[in-house]
């Protein structure tokens, strides 16, 4: 790990610049050696991180949510062309330029942390070891050294023996009991956050290896966070747990406010947008219209998410409208013109040619109308029954149906 941080030796300075600027400010309230004073010189620091990072954030929700609209397409090709991997690179590539998705934005903030994360840990290495670096001078270290988080210092790690952590005048137990108890709640922001995507904001009606991977990492993360948390120092613990915590807490706010179409959380959204219309008589908000005149433009293409809303606002007496507003109507006259729209939707039923020429193409099941009416066309083309009884089966060779009676004279 400090090869990886020397790597990153060059952001170093910025990183203990900046940590040293709120130092000044929550030393001058809390005191300059307090745990409080270096420990939310850290929170500031990701929140200010975090802050920097929202424009990436928003690529990679709508990177993710491009992917999972992509998955039955990449399925199709992956199958179509399983022999020849350069040709199903080529036209992933394609569907890629196609869509403007770029597989490598969901990685974004995480990417974009990874250098003040691993500048942090080389700044917590040094103040362990008691050595200047960036903008700290000894007189700073020497305050960081002495500050301790409930007991721990921060530059304490959960695997340091007993000797190192007794030179940062604290005890092993103090340090264990608080690492342990930060990893913990660090793997469990982690789990949580990842659940609450894939529970909340998923389309659960296209299933997807893509989905099956997002389970698996689900609770590989978790995992990682708690093996790798051993070996950090509580200033990079507190760090990384408060990055989790703004991550949970944005998501959080998107999957209320801007939910993936055919997800749990665009049916709760949309259930509320129901309530707003209501009670307001109209909607509220140009993000809100936004939704609407969307939903709108669909027409037939719509999820089932959204059916249910057109058809809640329906019993509530509104239309919805191009332009994102509602009109309000007639409750009755609203269910009806919605139920026509939906009739009107319905694939029209083919002749019986058509869908005999169909051959292996699947047809919808058929109703107990159409079995009718190709029980009755079916008995209308049988061949009427001679007077004298019943028709001779036809020999090969002979036309089939009925036939004329054959002459006396002729041979049997």
């Amino acid at each position: 790990m400090d090869t990886i941080a020397s790597l990153f030796s060059f952001i170093t300075t910025p990183v203990s610049w900046i940590i040293v600027q709120f130092h000044k400010l929550y030393g001058a309230m809390f005191g300059p050696d307090t745990g409080w004073a270096w420990g939310l010189s850290i929170v500031s620091l990701v929140v200010l991180i975090r802050i920097c990072l929202i424009p990436l954030f928003v690529k990679q929700i709508k990177s993710t949510r491009n992917m999972q609209a992509l998955q039955p397409k990449m399925k199709a090709i992956q199958e179509r062309y399983k022999n020849d991997k350069q040709r199903q690179s080529e036209e992933m590539m394609k569907l890629y330029k196609e869509t403007g998705t770029n597989p490598l934005s969901s990685c974004l903030p995480i990417l974009a942390q990874s250098p003040f994360f691993f500048a942090l840990y080389h700044v917590l290495s040094k103040i362990a070891s008691g050595d200047t670096i960036g903008v700290l001078n000894q007189d700073l270290v020497n305050s960081a050294r002495e500050a301790h988080i409930f007991g721990a210092p921060i530059a304490a790690k959960f695997m340091d023996d007993p000797g190192k952590v007794e030179a940062l005048n604290a005890s092993l137990t103090d340090v264990r009991i608080v690492t342990a108890v930060m990893i913990v709640m660090m793997s469990l922001s982690q789990f949580f956050t990842q659940r609450q995507l894939m529970q909340k904001n998923v389309d659960l009606s296209v299933k997807t290896p893509y989905m099956q991977q997002q389970k698996m990492l689900m609770y590989i993360f978790p995992i990682i966070f708690a093996v790798m948390g051993i070996n950090f120092p509580v200033g990079v613990l507190v760090y990384w747990l408060t990055t989790n915590v703004w991550t949970m807490g944005q998501q959080m706010y998107v999957i209320n406010q801007n939910p993936t179409p055919g997800s749990k959380a665009q049916d709760h959204y949309l259930q509320r947008l129901v309530k707003s219309v209501t009670s307001h008589g109209e909607v509220r908000g140009r993000r809100r219209r936004g939704v609407v005149q969307a939903i709108v433009a669909k027409g037939p293409d719509r999820n089932d998410n959204e059916r249910k809303f057109v058809t809640a606002l329906a019993k509530a007496g509104f239309t919805p409208q191009a332009d994102g507003t509602v009109k309000k109507v007639d409750p009755a006259t609203a269910e009806a013109e919605n139920a026509a729209a939906a009739r009107r939707q319905q694939p029209k039923r083919q002749p019986k040619a058509k869908r005999q020429a169909g051959g292996v193409q699947q047809t919808p099941a058929k109703t107990s109308l159409e079995k009718a009416d190709e029980a009755q066309e079916a008995k209308t083309k049988q061949p009427a029954k001679p007077a004298g009884g019943s028709t001779r089966q036809a020999k090969s060779g002979q036309r089939k149906g009925q036939q004329r009676p054959k002459h006396p004279s002729s041979k049997k």
